[in-house]
C-alpha cells in the first residue's frame, strides 16, 4: 500500500514523458510538411506529373524497405490477401491512393507554379471542410460556434472569389480532396506503415508505367538532368514517408485537441515561405480574406471549450447536453 502513490507518481511522470516526446514528434512533422515547398522548387525544372510518379515509386520502395526492417513483410502479404476478397476494403484503399495522389499533384503544381499562398489556404481551411464531409457523410453534429467558424471561413474564401474573378481552386481541390482522404480513411482499419504501402502500391503501376514512358519519349529528368536532381527524385519517397511516420508516433500519444492546434503550423509556415523567400504578391484582399479564415479556425479551435459552450443560447446548450 506504501508504494501505491510512488508507483501512480512514477506512472505520471512516464505518461508526461510519453505526452511530451508525442508533442515533439507531432510538431516535427507539421514543421516537415510546412516546409515541403522548399524541396519542390530545388526540383522545379522537373514537370509536376514527373515528380509524382517518382514520389509515389520512390514512397513504395521506401515503405517496402522499412517493412522489411520492422519484420512486418509477412503482415504486409497476409493484409494483402484479405483485402483481396473484401471488394469493399479494396476499393476504399484505392479510392485513398486516388485521393492522395490528386492532392500531392495540385501541391507540387501549386508550389512549382507561384501559387504556394493560395496552397496553404487549402490546408488553413480543410480542418473546416472535414467538419463539413463529417456532417454530410457521417451525420456528426455541429455546435453554433463551429457553424459561426464555418461561415467566416466560406466569407474568407468568398471574398478572395469576387475580388479575384475566380474561385481559388488550388486551395478548394487541396482541401476537398484531402477532407475525402480523411473520411476514406476513416473506415479503413490499417495503421500508418501498412496504409501508406498499400496507398502507394495502388498507384505504382501506373506511376512506374508512366515513368517508363517518359524514359522512352527521351524526355525524363531522372538520369538525364544532373546528379542532384536525380538524387532529389529518389529521395521524394523518403520526404514523403518521414513526416507521416512522425505524425503517427506523435498522435499516439497526444490529444486530439493538441492535434487541432497543432496543425496549422504547417499552413502557417508555407504562407511565410510563400511571401518571404518566394516573394509571392499577398495583396490586402488577400490578407482580409486570409483574416476571415484565421478567425473562423480561432472559433473552431475553443468552440468546445467550457468558456464557449457557456456563451451559448440556454436552449441550444440544453439541446447539447441532451445529445451527449
Amino acid at each position: 500500500m506504501a508504494n501505491e502513490p510512488h508507483l501512480r507518481g512514477e506512472n505520471a511522470a512516464k505518461a508526461k514523458k510519453k505526452q511530451r516526446a508525442g508533442a515533439a514528434y507531432a510538431i516535427l512533422a507539421y514543421l516537415l510538411w510546412g516546409l515541403f515547398p522548399l524541396y519542390w522548387k530545388l526540383i522545379s525544372q522537373v514537370p509536376a506529373f514527373e515528380i509524382l510518379a517518382h514520389r509515389i515509386f520512390w514512397a513504395f520502395i521506401f515503405m517496402i524497405a522499412l517493412l522489411i526492417f520492422l519484420g512486418r513483410l509477412g503482415e504486409f502479404f497476409r493484409n494483402f490477401r484479405t483485402l483481396l476478397s473484401h471488394p469493399t476494403s479494396f476499393l476504399l484503399i484505392v479510392s485513398a491512393s486516388m485521393l492522395i495522389s490528386i492532392n500531392w499533384l495540385v501541391y507540387i503544381w501549386a508550389v512549382n507554379n507561384g501559387h504556394i499562398v493560395e496552397s496553404s489556404m487549402g490546408y488553413y481551411i480543410n480542418p473546416l471542410i472535414s467538419i463539413l464531409l463529417g456532417i454530410i457523410f457521417l451525420k456528426e453534429k455541429l455546435n453554433l460556434w463551429q457553424v459561426v467558424a464555418f461561415v467566416l471561413a466560406v466569407a474568407g474564401v468568398l471574398i478572395q472569389t469576387i475580388e479575384f474573378g475566380q474561385v481559388p481552386w488550388i486551395a478548394i481541390s487541396l482541401a476537398l480532396s484531402f477532407g475525402f482522404y480523411g473520411l476514406t480513411k476513416k473506415f479503413i482499419r490499417l495503421d500508418t506503415v501498412l496504409g501508406l504501402t498499400f496507398e502507394t502500391l495502388m498507384v505504382t503501376p501506373i506511376a512506374f508505367i508512366y515513368l517508363i514512358y517518359v524514359q522512352i519519349q527521351g524526355t525524363a529528368a531522372f538520369g538525364s538532368s544532373s546528379f542532384l536532381t536525380t538524387v532529389l527524385l529518389i529521395g521524394t519517397g523518403i520526404v514523403t514517408a518521414l513526416p507521416l511516420l512522425c505524425f503517427a508516433e506523435g498522435a499516439r500519444n497526444i490529444s486530439l485537441t493538441m492535434i487541432g492546434f497543432f496543425q496549422y503550423i504547417s499552413p502557417t509556415l508555407t504562407l511565410i515561405l510563400g511571401i518571404t523567400l518566394y516573394r509571392e504578391a499577398f495583396s490586402q484582399t488577400q490578407l482580409i480574406s486570409f483574416s476571415f479564415i484565421w478567425l473562423g479556425l480561432l472559433v473552431f479551435s475553443v468552440s468546445g471549450t467550457p468558456f464557449m459552450k457557456r456563451l451559448l443560447p440556454v436552449h441550444r446548450r440544453s439541446f447539447e447536453t441532451h445529445q451527449h
